[in-house]
């Protein structure tokens, strides 16, 4: 498929059908990650936020009793030496 290329102020875009952004799972997405490799522009869903669903993992590992320390208790006794 050919597409044009259109002028858009200073810079150039394309209009891409909404079919194809369906076909890779960007068809309700508001960015994509856009990257160039061996001369050709790739788009791709944006890679999820680092920590996605830890806050949700979290209450569940509560909820289910199973959020105890895995190294056990230990003291800041040696911290008073420290000087911020």
């Amino acid at each position: 498929m050919q597409i044009n290329i259109r002028k858009i102020g200073n810079s150039k875009g394309i209009v891409i059908p909404k079919p194809m952004l369906a076909q890779v799972g960007l068809d309700d997405q508001a960015m994509a990650d856009v990257t160039i490799e061996n001369g050709a522009i790739l788009l791709r869903t944006p890679a999820k936020p680092l920590r996605t669903g830890w806050s949700q993992a979290a209450k569940a590992l509560n909820a289910a009793a199973q959020d105890s320390l895995v190294l056990g208790e230990f003291s800041n006794t040696d911290d008073t030496d420290l000087v911020w």
